[in-house]
C-alpha cells in the first residue's frame, strides 16, 4: 500500500488519531477540542477508509506477519479473547520494542491497553484482518506440554460445577474459566497438535489414563488424579449433551469446537466398564482430510485399474479392511473422482462423518429405524447413478446392494475381512447366492495404513536374515528405521501410507466363485491372475526406505502369504 512506510510509536499514533478522528467527523481539528475516546464507538469505517487512515498515519502495511523474539509467556500475558475481539497481536520485538500488527488504525484503547499488559514500549504496523485472525490461530495454538502442566499444578480448591460452562473456542482461555474445563481444552488441543485420529478417557480405582491414537497406535499422555476423573468426564458428556445422570448405559454424542477459524467435529462414545465410565472421542477434522487416489499413497498402477473400476456404469466394488483402516477415505476419493452435474451420487453412512460437496449423504438413524437397507432401498427411488453404502452389514442390505447392481447402477461398499479374496468368503458366509456375486461385483480392494518412518531421526541399519525371512524379503544392503525422537514423540514413526491389493474379478475368478468360494483357492487364483498382495506392497515400501520391517509385519499379521 503506498503511504504505509514505518511502524509508529503508540504516542504519536494516539496524537495523529485522535486528530485525524476529528477530521473524519468533519469537527474542528483544533487543540482545544477535547476528544471524547466514547464517540470512537459511533465511527465504524470500512476496509478502504482503514486503508486511508493507515495511510494518514504513516503506518507500516504488512502482507505477512513474521513471527520471532517473542516467548510463550509473553503471550500469556494478552487473553486470546483480547487479541481476538480487537483484532490486535504483537508478534515481535526490536531494540527494546514490541511490533504490533493491528487491523484498525484508529482503535485506540487496545493499544493503551496492550502496552499496559506489557509494560513495553509498543510500535504499530497495519496488517489486513484476515491476515491477523490467521496470525493469532498460529501464535495460540501451540500449547504442547499444556495439558501436563495444568495437572501438575492442579488443586482441590479450583473444584466448580462446570456443567452450564459452553466452550465455543478451544483457544479461548479466559480467566473465568474453571480449571477442569481449561484441562479438557488443553488435551484436545494438545490431541489435535500431534495428528490423533481418536482421545481415549480410561478410569480405573487409581485414577483416569489418557491416550492418544497416533497413527494407528495408542500412546499414553496423561494420568489426571482420581478425583478429577468424574469432572473430566461429565464436561465431556455436557459439551456432547449427553445425559451426566446416565452411568449404567452406553451413550453416542457429537462435539463441533472452534479452534480459531477451524471448526472440528468430535464423535463421542461412553461405556460404563468396572473402573466406571470409558470414554473415547473420534476426531474428525476436515483440514486433516486427505482425498485423491494418487494422494493417500495408492500405487499408480492400482490407482489407474481402481479409476477404472470405479467408472463402469454398474457392478458393485468392495473395499475390505479393518476399522481405522481408511476404507472411508478411499470411497470418499473414489466419489471425488466421479463427482460431475450429470450424476446423480448418493451415500448412506454411519454415520457421516465428513460432508461432500455436491453429494446427498445420509446418516444412518437406529432409533427412527432407519439402518443401511432401509436407507439403501429409499436410495433407489431417487433415480441415482452411483451408490454408497458404508457398509454391509448383513445378508439384507447385501441383497439390496446386488439388485441395484443388477438394475444398472455403481454401489461402493466396504467390508471387514482380512484380504480382498476373503470378502466374497464372507458375503457367501452371509447366505448370499455365488452366481449372483460373480455377476455383480467387478473388484475388491484391501488395504491397511502402514506408519512412515520420521524423516527426522531416520537411520539406516544391517537387517538380519530373520528379520528379512519374517517377510519373505530377499533384500542387499542397508534398511531404514527411525531412531526416536521428539518430532515423532520417541516412536519413530510420523504420518502413515495405504498398502492395497487389488482383486480384478477376471472370467476366471467368476468361474472360481460359483465353483467355490473357498478363501484360499480364490487367493491363489487371485495372485496367478495378477494380484499383488498387501505383503508384497509392504515390502516394496521397505526396500524404499518408507516403512520397516516391524510395521509390514504389524499391519499384515494373519493374512496369508503366497
Amino acid at each position: 500500500m503506498d503511504g504505509c512506510v514505518k511502524s509508529l510509536p503508540i504516542d504519536q499514533i494516539l496524537k495523529r488519531g485522535r486528530g485525524l478522528l476529528s477530521k473524519w467527523r468533519g469537527a474542528p481539528s483544533k487543540e482545544e477540542v477535547a476528544f471524547d475516546i466514547d464517540e470512537r464507538l459511533t465511527f465504524e469505517p470500512s476496509k478502504e477508509e482503514q486503508k486511508a487512515l493507515a495511510e494518514q498515519l504513516g503506518l507500516e502495511c504488512i502482507a505477512d506477519i513474521p513471527f520471532g523474539g517473542l516467548t510463550k509467556e509473553t503471550y500469556k500475558k494478552i487473553p486470546y479473547s483480547f487479541v481476538k475481539k480487537h483484532q490486535i497481536l504483537p508478534y515481535q520485538e526490536i531494540d527494546g520494542e514490541v511490533v504490533v500488527a493491528v487491523s484498525d488504525p484508529l482503535l485506540l484503547d487496545p493499544l493503551e491497553e496492550l502496552q499496559f499488559r506489557l509494560d513495553r514500549p509498543i510500535r504499530a504496523t497495519f496488517a489486513a484482518p484476515d491476515l491477523i485472525a490467521a496470525a493469532i490461530h498460529d501464535a495460540y495454538e501451540n500449547e504442547n506440554g499444556a495439558a501436563s502442566e495444568l495437572i501438575a499444578h492442579l488443586k482441590e480448591s479450583s473444584e466448580s460445577n462446570d456443567e452450564d460452562i459452553e466452550v465455543y473456542d478451544l483457544l479461548d482461555d479466559s480467566s473465568n474459566q474453571p480449571p477442569i474445563v481449561k484441562l479438557l481444552n488443553l488435551i484436545i488441543i494438545e490431541a489435535i497438535q500431534q495428528g490423533a485420529s481418536d482421545i481415549h478417557f480410561d478410569p480405573s480405582e487409581t485414577g483416569l489414563k489418557v491416550r492418544y491414537r497416533i497413527d494407528g497406535v495408542l500412546h499414553s499422555r496423561h494420568a489426571p488424579a482420581i478425583e478429577y476423573q468424574s469432572q473430566l468426564l461429565t464436561r465431556v458428556k455436557v459439551m456432547s449433551k449427553l445425559d451426566i445422570a446416565e452411568h449404567r448405559l452406553p451413550q453416542d454424542g457429537r462435539i463441533k469446537l472452534k479452534m480459531g477459524r477451524r471448526e472440528i467435529d468430535f464423535r463421542v462414545s461412553t461405556l460404563p466398564v468396572a473402573g466406571g465410565e470409558r470414554i473415547v472421542l473420534r476426531i474428525l477434522d476436515k483440514g486433516n482430510l486427505v482425498i485423491g487416489l494418487e494422494k493417500v499413497g495408492m500405487p499408480k498402477t492400482i490407482a489407474k485399474e481402481f479409476k477404472r473400476l470405479v467408472s463402469l456404469p454398474e457392478g458393485i466394488v468392495l473395499v475390505t479392511g479393518p476399522t481405522g483402516s481408511g476404507k472411508t477415505t478411499t470411497l470418499y476419493s473414489a466419489i471425488s473422482e466421479l463427482t460431475d452435474e450429470t450424476i446423480n451420487i448418493m451415500t448412506i453412512e454411519d454415520p457421516v462423518e465428513y460432508h461432500l460437496k455436491g453429494i446427498a449423504q445420509i446418516a444412518v438413524h437406529h432409533k427412527i429405524n432407519l439402518d443401511f437397507a432401509t436407507g439403501l432401498r429409499h436410495i433407489l427411488r431417487q433415480d441415482p447413478d452411483v451408490i454408497m453404502v458404508g457398509e454391509i452389514r448383513d445378508k439384507e442390505t447385501a441383497e439390496i446392494a446386488i439388485q441395484a447392481s443388477l438394475t444398472g447402477h455403481l454401489v461402493l461398499s466396504t467390508l471387514h475381512t482380512n484380504d480382498a479374496p476373503s470378502a466374497i468368503t464372507r458375503l457367501v458366509d452371509m447366505g448370499i447366492e455365488p452366481y449372483l456375486l460373480s455377476s455383480t461385483i467387478v473388484g475388491v480392494l484391501a488395504q491397511r495404513l502402514l506408519r512412515k518412518i520420521c524423516p527426522h531421526c531416520e537411520e539406516a541399519y544391517e537387517p538380519t536374515k530373520e528379520e528379512l525371512a519374517s517377510i519373505e524379503l530377499t533384500f542387499e544392503g542397508p534398511l531404514k528405521r527411525g531412531r526416536g525422537c521428539d518430532q515423532c514423540y520417541n516412536s519413530g514413526y510420523k504420518g502413515r501410507i495405504g498398502v492395497y491389493e487389488l482383486m480384478n474379478i477376471t472370467p476366471a475368478i467368476q468361474k472360481q466363485i460359483v465353483t467355490s468360494a473357498d478363501g484360499v483357492e480364490m487367493r491363489n487364483l487371485a495372485m496367478r491372475e495378477g494380484m499383488r498382495s498387501l505383503r508384497q506392497q509392504g515390502q516394496d515400501l521397505v526396500k524404499a526406505g518408507i516403512s520397516t520391517v516391524e510395521e509390514v509385519l504389524r499391519v499384515t499379521r494373519g493374512i496369508e502369504s503366497v
